[in-house]
């Protein structure tokens, strides 16, 4: 699935790029919640977080907004589990149904599921998207 970005969006992503020099794969601005979701390259965490934090604090005072990195992996189960984090999850099962499409089970406590579904569904809403459109993953259930 192809991911077509607004110009706003790329914006972002080359001030996201050339301030840390992470390669960034999506971006999700929540004009809503005043955030932007950076998903950056496998191994590219360090670069764009900086040394403790610095470099995703000067990106924040750039843009005005809450920003937020995660990493992206070719692993289904690892790319929810980064999407979670930092909840803690027990397991995680992709299940395909027979028309072919594929949901995310995850199990966890009752802290953590909280956490997983963030201030008013944000978190969850936020993971189903990118999930959708890295591993075309229709739907992501908190167990």
């Amino acid at each position: 699935m192809t991911v077509k970005f607004t110009t706003n969006e790329i914006r972002y992503i080359a001030l996201f790029e050339s301030m840390t020099g992470a390669m960034v794969k999506d971006c999700i601005v929540d004009d809503e919640n005043g955030k932007i979701t950076f998903l950056v390259k496998k191994g590219d965490m360090g670069l764009a977080i900086g040394k403790r934090g610095s470099t995703v604090t000067k990106v924040q005072q750039a843009v005005d907004k809450g920003v937020e990195v995660i990493e992206h992996s070719e692993d289904p189960t690892e790319f929810i589990s980064n999407l979670m984090a930092p909840a803690q999850l027990r397991s995680i099962k992709i299940l395909q149904r027979e028309n072919g499409e594929k949901i995310g089970t995850i199990e966890t406590d009752g802290k953590n599921k909280r956490i997983a579904i963030g201030k008013s569904g944000q978190n969850i809403e936020r993971a189903r998207l990118l999930a959708k459109r890295q591993h075309n993953i229709s739907n992501i259930v908190i167990k």
